[in-house]
């Protein structure tokens, strides 16, 4: 009851809530985030403390640069269900959705196959630098699920990338490299290595695949 409340009191002020708004699409840096909601940076940083302190924000540092931090939502029922749902529309259907990461081998395969299975845009992902093979531990997670990979093989993001592709990198190294037009922050799988990390990468993805979807449905 206490950190239902929590979070209650921390969505109850219109800048927190559209702050919230703003990172329901993709995470973004502070600088960012001030820059969209148009807030000084004392004002943002109080904001961003109430929203932390209710764990309704979280704070992670880049796997490419430390210097740099990006702020993410965290996932619950009473967040999402916060969420500003008209926004859906607001922008056109792309042709295809993009996802990237580094090695192609694990998080941008599994956000593909999430989005794929919905079957409302073409999917495809792609790396910066592909692996030689999808990760085996990424393959057990989809047939877990009860998905399939969107492809055989890895590819390269040069190779693949087209224009009007909506371009979601889902790890900071693709993202800081090669930069996207959404960020997902996701920490990546193949470093711990372990069945239960990528369930967490999964279990990460999935909300955000899941709005996704639905702003893609009612996108005209």
């Amino acid at each position: 009851m206490t950190d239902r409340l929590a979070v209650l009191a921390a969505l109850a002020d219109p800048h927190r809530l559209a702050l919230v708004d703003a990172l329901a699409d993709g995470d973004l840096s502070p600088g960012q985030l001030a820059a969209r909601a148009e807030l000084s940076s004392s004002l943002l940083a109080h904001h961003l403390r109430v929203l932390e302190d209710a764990g309704v924000v979280t704070r992670r540092r880049s796997d490419a640069d430390g210097r740099r931090s990006y702020l993410t939502l965290a996932w619950s029922p009473l967040v999402a269900a916060a969420l500003d749902g008209d926004r859906a529309g607001d922008a056109p259907r792309p042709a295809r959705v993009l996802f990237t990461c580094t090695a192609n081998s694990a998080r941008s395969q599994l956000a593909a196959a999430m989005l794929g299975a919905r079957r409302i845009v073409p999917v495809a992902s792609a790396g910066t630098a592909p692996a030689a093979r999808i990760h085996p531990l990424a393959l057990d997670e989809l047939g877990r699920r009860g998905l399939e990979p969107v492809a055989l093989a890895p590819a390269a993001l040069d190779a693949t990338r087209e224009p009007g592709d909506l371009v979601i990198a889902v790890c900071d190294l693709a993202y800081e490299d090669c930069g996207g037009d959404l960020h997902w922050s996701i920490p990546d799988p193949v470093a711990e290595g372990t069945s239960r990390a990528f369930a967490a990468a999964f279990d990460a993805l999935e909300p955000r695949v899941t709005r996704l979807a639905a702003t893609l449905a009612s996108s005209l």
